[in-house]
């Protein structure tokens, strides 16, 4: 860090962005960085707009004003497509996987930006190893995997398009303590392989401890940024988001 104590050169930088449902604001003046091999999460209660910050990042929703930059590029008017293919995967709230596909035709979907076909099939190969479960189950419809096994098919569709910053949309939602945990691992080892990471959350206790940094969002507005350790002892923190 410089004597700012701001990244250097950071992966990826938001300045003062906002962002507009219709006539609603829900993101204003909005500026966090995420370093290259991090984990940083995005913390808040429901409808504080970590995802719609999410949605900017990805280019689904346009920011109003601001900027998003990337690998020392402004993204902020590219497809979502664009996105995807420069190095951004994204896990989605909900995890949306096809359903009626099975688990290997989601996969493939995944690698839809790519056109190495020989380096897909070794990604394919690799995802299996990191989870064994969806191997078991690859010819298996999407829709008939567990609430886990779901989650694990939208992590493992999403690094199928071998992306530089992963960003997972509350990828602890509707999973029990123990596939919580297994899920955080997860997250934990793909960090491990190199993979930046930017996670937004609402279990605030469990994101901070896989966590780097992180920011902490109030009504389309960071109200708190630290180190995750300095986060987990901090009063407002404490009162606030671990029910402390």
């Amino acid at each position: 860090m410089g004597k700012s104590g701001q990244l250097e050169q950071p992966l990826l930088r938001l300045t003062e962005v906002d962002a507009s449902y219709g006539p609603v604001k829900v993101l204003q003046n909005v500026s966090l960085e995420v370093g290259t091999g991090e984990i940083v999460a995005l913390l808040g209660a429901n409808a504080a707009g970590k995802s719609t910050t999410l949605k900017c990042i990805m280019g689904s929703v346009r920011v109003s004003c601001g900027a998003i930059e990337f690998c020392g590029r402004t993204i902020s008017s590219l497809s979502t497509t664009q996105i995807v293919a420069a190095g951004v995967g994204l896990v989605p709230e909900g995890r949306r996987i096809f359903t009626r596909l099975t688990v290997q035709e989601n996969l493939r979907l995944g690698a839809f930006v790519r056109s190495d076909r020989n380096a897909v099939e070794q990604d394919l190969a690799r995802i299996y190893g990191l989870f064994p479960r969806l191997a078991e189950r690859r010819d298996q419809k999407g829709g008939t995997l567990s609430g886990g096994e779901q989650q694990m098919l939208a992590i493992g569709r999403a690094l199928m398009s071998r992306p530089t910053l992963l960003c997972l949309d509350e990828p602890s939602m509707g999973l029990s303590p123990i596939l919580v945990e297994a899920v955080f691992e997860i997250i934990h080892g793909i960090r491990r392989e190199g993979t930046t990471i930017l996670i937004v959350e609402q279990n605030a206790e469990m994101a901070l401890s896989v966590a780097d940094r992180a920011y902490v969002l109030q009504s389309g507005q960071i109200i708190l940024s630290d180190t995750a350790a300095n986060l987990l002892s901090n009063d407002l923190m404490r009162r606030a988001y671990l029910g402390v």
